[in-house]
């Protein structure tokens, strides 16, 4: 695939500019820790429990084929008011959100034999704290975004809650005005993979598909929207995950600033 005569650089940001992944991580290791310590529990066991509680539960609601349309997942959920966006379905979770954080942490307790209601809703309201206390972001992402600003036109493409993103977007202020456009799924109305946000996101930009180069972490969201509208696609893939060959990404690499060599070539 070549690189060449590329316009716009579309950036994934969970995982791809924000290390969530570690927010979510280190926000369960410290509410986990204060609930081993308040119920004599082993925190990594209640880390794992409370996980597939949530998980569990998350699917079972009514809202779920539309939270998983937007691509918001359970642990979001965990920390997430829903207050915005313009669907019923987010009128339904903001009403869910409390108590499902308290169910999950309950129950994910009670299946390590602790049956304390009280402690659950104390660390429902402790990881969203810690998880807000938390907006880590990849060491290289500045660094990509200084080289490309003003070379090439930038745009946001994020799935989830726009109150949520755009929470996450506040707790590391430098990072908005390095894009020109910020397309959130939840406003759209529609997540990546589908070839609508994509498409929407090019019209935004004023670019063909050929145009652009699409920037992300996941295979079945990033890469697949990407490869379905025929535009360059990069995996970022830091992990060393193992993929199948269901969906090839046009380019692979390990650490963002490689897409700086890529888009020299």
């Amino acid at each position: 695939m070549r690189i060449m005569g590329k316009q716009a650089v579309l950036f994934d940001l969970d995982d791809t500019l924000l290390w969530d992944d570690r927010s979510v991580k280190e926000a369960f290791e410290a509410t986990c820790q204060a609930g081993a310590e308040a119920a004599g529990v082993d925190p990594e066991q209640l880390e794992e429990a409370v996980r597939k509680e949530a998980r569990a539960l998350y699917e079972s609601y009514e809202t779920f084929p539309f939270t998983k349309m937007i691509g918001i997942n359970p642990f979001e959920g965990l920390w997430a008011n829903f207050r915005e966006g313009e669907q019923e379905e987010f009128r339904k979770l903001e009403q869910l959100a409390p108590g499902y954080r308290k169910e999950a942490w309950t129950r994910g307790l009670r299946a390590l034999g602790v049956d304390n209601e009280e402690l659950g809703a104390k660390l429902a309201e402790q990881f969203p704290a810690e998880r807000r206390k938390r907006p880590f972001v990849y060491d290289e992402t500045f660094r990509v975004l200084d080289a490309l600003k003003g070379k090439y036109k930038l745009l946001l493409l994020t799935n989830g809650s726009p109150d949520l993103q755009r929470e996450k977007l506040a707790g590391v202020p430098e990072l908005t005005p390095y894009f020109d456009h910020i397309i959130i799924s939840g406003e759209y109305g529609e997540g990546k993979p589908a070839a609508s946000i994509f498409r929407h996101a090019m019209e935004r930009l004023g670019i063909e598909p050929d145009h652009g180069i699409m920037v992300g972490d996941k295979l079945t969201t990033d890469i697949l929207g990407a490869n379905t509208v025929g535009m360059t696609s990069v995996w970022v893939n830091r992990h060393g995950a193992v993929r199948n060959d269901e969906i090839i990404p046009s380019h692979e690499i390990a650490h963002l600033e490689e897409l700086l060599l890529l888009l020299e070539q």
